[in-house]
């Protein structure tokens, strides 16, 4: 199980970096790839197809006009957590072009690093007992913390 993250620039890095580390806490393997939908489109779909045959999931990191995840989507039958990176540059209005997508084309949007590895982690625990309990022990802690 691995999740591929694709970013839309390398301005992204460090957003996708955050991911990436939260993903380690549940022993799920990354592989972060750097490829724009607008720029470098047969590059996004050489990725996908490199990855086709895998158990992956893959977590899209695009901000501005997020067209990277809608593409992705589009060319797999794997599932795609779009997670674009806040940007305060037009009140944050930018994240509409993740939210509204063409029919047949439906990746999850998740804004947060944290919870986009959540979201992954559920998805490879329908298979997986023991990340199932991993994710159960996460959860208590994070009730911890509000009880704190």
């Amino acid at each position: 199980m691995k999740a591929v993250i694709i970013m839309g620039s390398k301005k992204d890095m460090e957003f996708s970096r955050k991911i990436s580390g939260y993903l380690d806490r549940f022993g799920i393997n990354s592989e972060l790839q750097v490829a724009s939908a607008h720029k470098t489109p047969l590059r996004v779909l050489e990725i996908i197809k490199e990855f086709e045959g895998e158990d992956v999931v893959y977590v899209t990191v695009a901000g501005r006009s997020n067209a990277l995840s809608g593409m992705v989507d589009a060319n797999t039958t794997k599932p795609v957590i779009a997670c674009p990176p806040y940007s305060e540059k037009f009140a944050g209005m930018d994240v509409l072009s993740s939210l509204r997508m063409p029919s047949g084309v439906a990746p999850m949007v998740v804004l947060e690093a944290e919870n986009a590895a959540l979201a992954v982690a559920k998805i490879f625990a329908l298979k997986d007992e023991n990340l199932r309990k991993a994710i159960e022990e996460y959860q208590e802690e994070k009730r911890g913390e509000v009880l704190e």
